[in-house]
């Protein structure tokens, strides 16, 4: 028996499988579509897709610098908007008793139509203190939901500082030198949200 012999099967070289399965110990390709194999690197996120831990799409999305600026503005108008209508509401009883006291003879009143007058400047009173107070948790309720909120809570924040505005430039026509500080910061947040990157952030997928 010689060496190299073909029929004996002790004396054959391990040659690599032709096809099917690679046998043991030789190297195995990755695969060519599909899944890709364990082991094997994965794509990173599509184009266009915020990439989050690990590269996976759908990962947090900073908030804007301009944007948390609004938000705190926000914040801010809604909390002295809190305090005026409050301001309003007690002075309502400050207004009754000035009324019903105010001398009778001189305004041309008797004491039933001193009490109307009274009764009707607490109602002013309280229903501006009322709507003030709306206009308070509009600004506190907005700058609450911009971290998570979507394209119409930004649009709802610039209403807000568009109103806002607007009431401040009147109040500032009756020498109401403290309206010119919610002027700015109404043009202010109107400014932040309508960016570009605020908008950007409005759009962003959410999962």
């Amino acid at each position: 028996m010689s060496f190299g012999d073909p029929n004996n099967p002790y004396g054959q070289q391990p040659q690599a499988p032709q096809g099917g399965q690679p046998g043991y110990g030789y190297p195995q390709q990755a695969p060519q579509g599909g899944q890709p194999a364990y082991g094997y690197p994965q794509q990173g996120a599509p184009a266009g897709y915020p990439a989050g831990p690990g590269g996976f799409p759908g990962g947090p999305v900073e908030m804007p610098g301009g944007v948390k600026a609004a938000r705190i503005m926000l914040y801010i108008l809604g909390g002295l908007q809190v305090v005026l209508a409050l301001i309003a509401m007690i002075a309502s009883a400050w207004v009754a008793d000035m009324i019903s006291g105010a001398d009778t003879s001189s305004s041309g009143l008797n004491g039933t139509e001193a009490d109307q007058a009274a009764a009707i400047g607490v109602g002013v009173m309280i229903v501006l203190g009322v709507l003030i107070l709306g206009f308070a948790l509009w600004a506190i309720l907005t700058a609450v939901k911009l971290p998570k909120g979507r394209g119409g809570i930004r649009v709802s924040g610039i209403i807000y500082g568009s109103v806002t505005a607007l009431f401040s430039l009147l109040s500032l026509l009756t020498a109401n030198v403290f309206a010119l500080i919610s002027l700015v910061l109404g043009i202010l947040i109107i400014v932040f949200l309508a960016k570009s990157d605020a908008s950007q952030y409005f759009s962003r997928p959410q999962y």
